[in-house]
């Protein structure tokens, strides 16, 4: 357990807990703190999904500007794959992961939103990447992340402009899959891991995996990976207790070992 990250795993659903007052700055220790949180996540059994949660004021505002004003261009040419790799193990845990967005995710903040697969927002959470206001670009995956879920025109005018992004707003245009009251967004998100809870581990890894590295290629190949994953999963345990379970008693009812 981190300072300002924790880890809090229970009845299967994995909370990565990011606390660091005021407003979740992400200075490059909670970031360091973020990536051991992932891979601790990636690597326990008894993490089926992962929720990533600010608490209930912000999710994270940015990253800490005052620690970054200070680095000289070689000092951030040694930092910048960093600053990406805490980002990058979030997106790479090999479960279902749901960002419980609250208050502000802005910067970095939201780059760690649009490494989660979905996203739930506060109906009062503000979104958005101003890093140009500052004179730079998003640093930690945001100029190929918001593109890819959102279509670059609407990116480009997001990046462009720095502007803030209200939940409604958010939702219409993909950025968010989800609102709900500011008061239930993190037991929403709870609820949308916990469902995963008794599902099928490796299927889910699978699935996951085929989406993301298929979006990374072009159709043939991305097809090519759907259908390696699709047969290594006829090796799994799973795989059989689901079949036989439909078979027998429809679908929907088979209990998965995992």
């Amino acid at each position: 357990m981190g300072e300002f990250v924790r880890l809090e795993v229970s009845d299967g659903v994995g909370t990565i807990r990011v606390d660091r007052p005021k407003m979740n700055a992400l200075n490059r220790q909670t970031q360091d703190e973020i990536r051991e949180a992932a891979v601790e996540a990636s690597e326990r059994d008894d993490v089926r999904a992962v929720v990533l949660y600010g608490g209930e004021r912000t999710f994270a505002a940015g990253a800490d500007i005052k620690e970054m004003a200070a680095m000289s261009h070689t000092d951030m040419v040694r930092a910048s794959g960093d600053l990406q790799d805490s980002i990058t193990a979030v997106a790479r845990i090999p479960k279902p992961v749901v960002a419980a967005v609250t208050g502000y995710a802005l910067g970095g903040g939201c780059e760690l939103a649009l490494a989660a697969d979905v996203r739930f927002a506060a109906a009062d959470a503000t979104l958005g990447q101003p890093e140009v206001l500052l004179g730079v670009i998003p640093g930690m995956g945001g100029s190929q992340r918001l593109p890819r879920l959102i279509g670059p025109s609407r990116a480009k005018d997001l990046i462009f402009t720095g502007r803030f992004v209200k939940a409604d707003e958010a939702l219409a245009i993909g950025m968010v899959d989800r609102v709900v009251p500011a008061g239930e967004v993190y037991d929403a998100a709870l609820a949308w891991a916990g469902s995963f809870r008794d599902g099928a581990r490796w299927a889910l890894r699978a699935a996951k995996e085929a989406i993301d590295h298929g979006l990374e290629t072009d159709l043939d190949r991305g097809i090519e990976i759907e259908r390696q994953q699709f047969a290594s999963l006829f090796a799994t345990e799973d795989r059989r207790v689901g079949m036989e379970s439909f078979l027998e008693h429809g679908p929907g009812k088979a209990r998965f070992p995992g």
